[in-house]
């Protein structure tokens, strides 16, 4: 009900509802494209190749709101933009003179920006390649080389439109807006698992009972989210009074918030994409093979024993990648480092070394709890699916994303109320 408050007086603001009527359409843009056919692609074979599970293809079929198992302009989605973001991330770090860009403000960005968009470009000409020679070609109408270029020009231009729409919604609508064309590629898929659900009922395959367990549990899963996502852990930081020329400085308090999920939805994807590797390769074997055989058996999330085995790697590996994944993007060091610059410190701990110490102890804590909720969110609806008829095999990737883009939107949109808000008292 907040939410809908928060939409409605948003509504009421001019320049706001012009902003949410921009972002709005984007989407529908977004939508329209994932329906527009590849050209040279036989689809009946199409239908074929995925009938049944394919594995790692899920979840790429996931971020592109059912476009890629269509092959439609916007199959590869915008995944090639987030590799090409994380990747740039982590080169930040391993790379001093990316690292000193990082740090010289908006220009040091727009840098960054661009080189992101260019790795994006070039993933993508990869992938469209790979895509087209490997996965699809046995539904290309033809295989020679003019048929295949202009596939692999459409498919990338398709991601670099993504790209440049995504910017667009960041300038000139609200929320981000990579996030929201996956947010909207997720919700896209909503009316498809809820008309499967009720053929499911009227075929008797699941009962009204176990409908309505199922979104008790969603529900809980929501709220869940929702207290991670939101929940912080503030470390209060106060700042010494020192004399600048005639003025003086410093004296207030304030705090650093850390998340206690910092690494977001991130160790959920990494430890799928491991996991569901060997599916993957086993979707270009015989599937009567020792290997497929044994895969389907003790890796699959739909095998006997597999889907315990599966459960247990997939928590392991979630909680061992958020770790490895806040060690990334928090640095106790630099922040310590930057309070003692500023003369900051945490009271009752002294600066430098004892200060990283406390913060690495406060942050590895803070993630256990992160990590075992994130593991549970991906497990849980692997295990739902597997007892019941119920189609919910990526539902905790999809819930955690979508719930997460929700919150994070409404809180551009409760923040850009309270400027204007400022400015109309100011006036």
């Amino acid at each position: 009900m907040e939410m809908l408050q928060t939409i409605g007086k948003a509504w009421k603001i001019p320049e706001l509802r012009r902003k949410i009527i921009f972002t709005l359409l984007m989407l529908i843009v977004f939508r329209i494209g994932s329906n527009i056919p590849v050209p040279g692609i036989d689809r009946s074979m199409l239908e074929q190749m995925f009938s049944g599970e394919y594995g790692l293809f899920d979840l790429f079929d996931l971020f592109s709101g059912g476009a890629f198992g269509n092959m439609t302009i916007f199959a590869l989605s915008i995944t090639p933009y987030i590799t090409a973001s994380i990747i740039l991330q982590l080169l930040t770090i391993a790379i001093p003179s990316l690292e000193r860009l990082a740090k010289e403000g908006l220009e040091g960005r727009k840098k960054i920006t661009a080189y992101t968009r260019y790795l994006t470009v070039a993933l993508a000409i990869i992938q469209a390649i790979g895509m087209t020679l490997g996965l699809f070609r046995k539904a290309l109408i033809s295989t020679n080389a003019f048929s295949v270029i202009i596939i692999v020009v459409t498919l990338t231009a398709g991601t670099a439109f993504l790209m440049w729409l995504g910017e667009q919604i960041n300038e000139h609508g609200i929320g981000n807006g990579i996030s929201l064309i996956i947010f909207g590629g997720i919700i896209a898929r909503l009316p498809a698992a809820i008309h499967s659900t009720w053929t499911k009922y009227q075929n008797a395959e699941i009962s009204l009972m176990t409908i309505l367990l199922f979104l008790v549990f969603a529900l809980v899963i929501i709220l869940g989210i929702i207290e991670i996502q939101q929940g912080q852990r503030r470390i209060p930081v106060q700042y010494a009074k020192r004399v600048v020329g005639r003025k003086m400085y410093g004296g207030q308090s304030t705090h650093i918030p850390l998340k206690v999920n910092q690494a977001g939805v991130i160790p959920v994807i990494f430890a799928m994409s491991i996991l569901q590797f060997p599916l993957t390769i086993t979707y270009f074997m015989d599937q009567n093979s020792g290997f497929s055989l044994w895969v389907a058996k003790w890796l699959s999330p739909t095998g006997s024993p597999g889907v315990w085995v599966y459960a247990v790697f997939y928590a392991l590996l979630t909680i061992f990648f958020t770790y490895f994944y806040t060690a990334v993007t928090f640095n106790p060091k630099e922040v310590a480092d930057n309070m003692k610059q500023n003369g900051g410190f945490i009271p009752g701990i002294r600066p430098g070394r004892a200060t990283v110490d406390y913060l690495s102890k406060v942050m590895n804590r803070i993630s256990f709890v992160g990590a075992i909720f994130l593991a549970a969110v991906a497990v849980l609806p692997t295990l739902v699916g597997q007892f019941t008829a119920l189609d919910v095999h990526f539902g905790g990737t999809s819930l955690l994303i979508a719930v997460g883009v929700a919150l994070d939107t409404m809180r551009q949109l409760e923040q850009q109320m309270v400027m204007r808000n400022y400015s109309g008292f100011l006036k």
